[in-house]
């Protein structure tokens, strides 16, 4: 057996073990810092110069919160229902409103991918915050890893960067079709990728193997890069990785290795006490306010342009003394 197919079925079996984790919560076998990478026959090489982020500002002050629910399908056989949050005009601070009037402006896009076992809705608390800070917020529903489907079907997270890829082409339409409450309110031309464990996985894989030349920048939560490798692609774009080390499903390690492959300015959010993500991204609480606030910092940087943000990203992940920042951004 070739060298190739030998550690692409090691990565493979690697990625069953440890995604099937996410679920049961079950400790992967697995504490390698260098996991196997697969090979990506013409891949283009990652460029190495400055990212292109425009000089702008993001709002200040906070939205109301709109929220949608869209029905897509990849191919026919791959239904992608998609909520989506966004800035909504009227009282800041109430629950989102169902089909809300957006909000004046044009607000750049985030895609969100859950983790196995998951639900969009699982992590409202932390994309309400990134909405309400004037983003539009997507997050579909993946067919074979989610709650309502088949989520002993690990091997399918391979399948969901394009999924994400469509479900974005599909959103940015949104901006340009007769009627539609969003109609030129999508800054088309700033998209970031975001996820969490397998859902930080299909983030990775956005920019290596599938990699979308749409996006701007990501965020992983938990996630590795086993099964889409680290051969990251394309234009730079700025990456931030968020770990609990004290992660009992995906390792701290796996998430660093990732990380340290990044070639691109980037930044790791490390919570010494963090877990897998529950206090992290759900929820109330510390962890939360930290990793919500960071994360946001750094969206409106790289989306919107704006350098006092990039300056505070330090400050929001020192607070209250629960995380420690790598910061190369």
């Amino acid at each position: 057996m070739s060298r190739r197919a030998t550690s692409a079925l090691a990565a493979t079996a690697l990625l069953t073990s440890l995604l099937l984790g996410c679920s049961t919560d079950r400790e992967p076998e697995w504490t390698d810092a260098s996991p196997p990478q697969a090979t990506v026959s013409g891949a283009p090489s990652a460029s190495t110069s400055a990212p292109a982020i425009p000089a702008g500002r993001a709002p200040e002050g906070s939205f109301a919160l709109g929220v949608r629910q869209l029905s897509f399908n990849r191919d026919g056989d791959r239904p992608l229902p998609v909520t989506l949050w966004y800035p909504a005009a009227g009282r800041t601070g109430a629950p989102p409103v169902d089909d809300a009037e957006a909000a004046a402006g044009k607000f750049p896009v985030v895609m969100f991918s859950h983790g196995l076992g998951g639900r969009p809705d699982d992590y409202e608390s932390l994309l309400t915050r990134w909405a309400s800070a004037g983003f539009v917020v997507a997050a579909p529903t993946f067919p074979n890893t989610s709650r309502d489907g088949d989520e002993n079907n690990v091997l399918d997270v391979l399948n969901q960067p394009a999924d994400v890829s469509y479900a974005l082409t599909r959103v940015l339409a949104l901006n340009a079709r007769e009627g539609d409450p969003l109609r030129g309110r999508l800054a088309t031309d700033r998209v970031a990728a975001t996820g969490h464990s397998a859902g930080g996985v299909t983030t990775i894989g956005l920019f290596t193997a599938g990699r979308d030349d749409r996006l701007t920048a990501g965020i992983v939560f938990a996630g590795t890069a086993l099964g889409v490798g680290t051969a990251f692609a394309g234009a730079a774009a700025p990456q931030l990785f968020v770990h609990g080390q004290a992660d009992e499903v995906v390792q701290y390690a796996a998430g660093r290795a990732a990380y340290d492959k990044v070639p691109w300015p980037k930044a790791m959010l490390s919570l010494p006490d963090g877990d897998h993500g529950r206090a992290l991204l759900r929820g109330e609480g510390t962890a939360l306010r930290v990793v919500a606030d960071t994360t946001t910092e750094f969206l409106r940087w790289t989306l919107y342009g704006d350098a006092d943000a990039k300056t505070r990203i330090p400050a929001a992940a020192a607070r209250d003394d629960v995380a420690d920042l790598d910061n190369n951004l």
